[in-house]
């Protein structure tokens, strides 16, 4: 009977401690490593070994998954486990990037890698911590066919949604058109609930009746939109500080491949507004709130309230 590999996580926050989880669960060994010590609790208390450092985990591991917030933690990363090198016993590591990162700095990570004989797949993830519960995910898998083979079995852990969308890099790309999507669908959730509340409609009849359409209905309407009905915003899916650097890399890609982005270009005041009036690490949904406050009914977090035009300077992205 072949024996199942043991998997290093790198990144224990919402999704890379879901992940971990989820790996446990299914019968994985599991090791892990995170800057903050809460994290690497969480993970001993579901049972898998925290360690000291990325390096020590990837010379534990023979499949790593990494979920990091930042280019210089994905940096940070690719140079310790080069640095450290692997023993003969694991020879051939995989690396399953599952970021959201600007293109250019996760393919220098990836040839840096590629020197030393480590494979890296480039697989963002669409979804939040809760949707791999429901199955839901979607794993845009890309990269070296022979490795995505190998981390196959893995990533069926938390979805079965895995298409191999071709070379190092598309994975990526496609994962720029589903949050370029998402961005859209919130603020136009956000909109849609605001009106029928303005209306004197029922928010919760608008959800019901609106959510399971098959016309008008989406995933995003059903997730975000239960928050919004409830207005309650913590704990987060996604918190508009970390998708505020989602928005920016996909506006930098817009960019750079002269694409006309006029929706999700009109989005990103209303994302700042939220980082303005305080919602930073509250649910992405909480621009319903920001709406809410332009037609009179919102509930502020902070009195500041740059958000009242298109050409807000509150902090955030901005895609050109």
């Amino acid at each position: 009977m072949q024996t199942q590999p043991a998997v290093g996580v790198l990144g224990l926050g919402i999704m890379g401690g879901a992940m971990a989880e989820a790996l446990l669960a299914a019968g994985y060994e599991v090791f892990g490593y995170d800057p903050l010590a809460s994290a690497r609790k969480r993970l001993k208390k579901a049972g898998g070994q925290p360690l000291a450092a990325g390096a020590a985990v990837a010379r534990r591991a023979e499949v790593v998954i990494a979920s990091l917030p930042t280019v210089a933690a994905l940096d940070e990363v690719a140079n310790g486990i080069v640095a450290t090198g692997r023993p003969q016993r694991h020879p051939g590591l995989v690396v399953v990037e599952t970021s959201t990162l600007p293109l250019a700095d996760k393919a220098r990570a990836m040839k840096h890698l590629q020197r030393a004989g480590i494979t890296m797949l480039d697989c963002p993830i669409s979804g939040t911590a809760v949707r791999m519960k429901q199955g839901a995910w979607t794993i845009f898998a890309s990269g070296s066919r022979a490795a995505f083979k190998r981390a196959s079995p893995i990533l069926n852990v938390f979805t079965r949604n895995v298409p191999y969308v071709g070379r190092f890099g598309n994975g990526t790309k496609m994962k720029y058109v589903a949050n370029h999507l998402v961005a859209i669908y919130n603020v136009a959730a956000a909109e849609a609930i605001t009106l029928a509340r303005k209306m004197s409609l029922d928010p919760q009849q608008v959800l019901d009746l609106f959510g399971p359409s098959p016309v008008v209905g989406n995933g995003v309407l059903r997730l975000r939109g239960a928050l919004m009905v409830a207005r309650k915003y913590v704990p987060a899916t996604m918190k508009v500080e970390v998708w505020q650097k989602d928005m920016q890399v996909i506006g930098d890609m817009a960019k750079s491949v002269a694409c006309p982005t006029p929706l999700f270009t009109a989005c990103v005041p209303v994302y700042d507004a939220a980082m303005a009036q305080g919602f930073a690490r509250e649910d992405t949904a909480a621009v319903c709130e920001v709406l809410g406050m332009l037609a009179g009914i919102g509930r502020p977090r902070s009195k500041k309230m740059n958000f009242s035009t298109p050409g807000s300077k509150a902090g955030g992205a901005r895609p050109k």
